[in-house]
């Protein structure tokens, strides 16, 4: 199972290098044009959310048998589902070195980093496929992600749709990051017998990372979009400065935002 495993990896890191290649074709919306990068990744990262969290909650629906058995129980699709997971990203880390410095960019790369490295353990080996796919439970909450950073891009902030993907992307994250990885961690806590004591140590590793992230994730977007957006009554001509969870500034001058590096 390692070589096609290791051939559908290879396809998706091509596949999702390719659609960054291609989105550099099509127009940005005119409201992203000073982001077009953030623009495109953004969008890529939508589409491997919408394919591999969707597909794994599907998977775990119809074949309960994984997440009862995490070492041995799985069908062959699911490690398909998982080589595509780890050539995204792969192909993600080489856009991000390719277009940020690792300054900006050691965060998402030490989230890649482990990630990959727990993931290729279940495609080399062609075990725990399950504890991989429960894992990717965590991408539902990055379709969030991503929706919610589009419309940060674009512009639509404030607004209806981006409190929503606000909200969204805070009940998603307590939902399908932290209750999986508190699972999974519980799990690994209790069969660490049946498991290396290496594996324990990569899985232990990449559960803190993941998780020590989302934690921090949430907090920012919590910070940004609900505690400092509360309604208050500004000087006048004062533009209100804050920033958000990304790094970036935003200044509201109300009707209008705008984003600046």
């Amino acid at each position: 199972m390692a070589p096609s495993g290791l051939l559908v990896t290879g396809a998706s890191f091509a596949a999702f290098r390719g659609m960054h290649w291609g989105l550099q074709l099509l127009p940005t919306p005119r409201s992203a044009a000073q982001d077009r990068w953030k623009w495109r990744n953004s969008c890529v990262s939508l589409v491997h959310s919408l394919l591999t969290g969707p597909g794994a909650l599907l998977g775990l629906l119809l074949y309960p048998q994984m997440a009862a058995d995490l070492i041995h129980g799985h069908p062959p699709w699911a490690l398909v589902l998982v080589a595509i997971s780890v050539g995204y990203f792969l192909a993600d880390g080489a856009d991000m070195l390719w277009n940020q410095s690792l300054g900006q960019a050691w965060e998402l790369l030490c989230h890649h980093l482990v990630v990959v490295s727990c993931l290729s353990t279940a495609i080399l080996s062609n075990h725990y496929v399950g504890f991989a796919v429960v894992s990717l439970l965590l991408e539902l909450n990055s379709i969030c992600l991503s929706l919610r950073k589009l419309l940060l891009l674009s512009r639509q902030a404030p607004s209806l749709a981006f409190s929503v993907a606000s909200w969204s992307t805070l009940a998603t994250l307590a939902l399908f990051r932290l209750v999986p990885l508190g699972w999974l961690s519980l799990w690994l806590i209790r069969q660490h017998h049946q498991v290396p004591p290496a594996l324990v140590v990569l899985g232990g590793t990449g559960l803190v990372t993941v998780g020590t992230l989302s934690v921090i994730q949430g907090v920012r977007i919590l910070v940004s979009d609900v505690l400092r957006s509360q309604p208050h009554s500004p000087l006048p001509g004062h533009k209100e400065t804050r920033t958000c969870s990304d790094g970036e500034p935003v200044l509201r001058d109300d009707p209008t935002l705008s984003l600046k590096d």
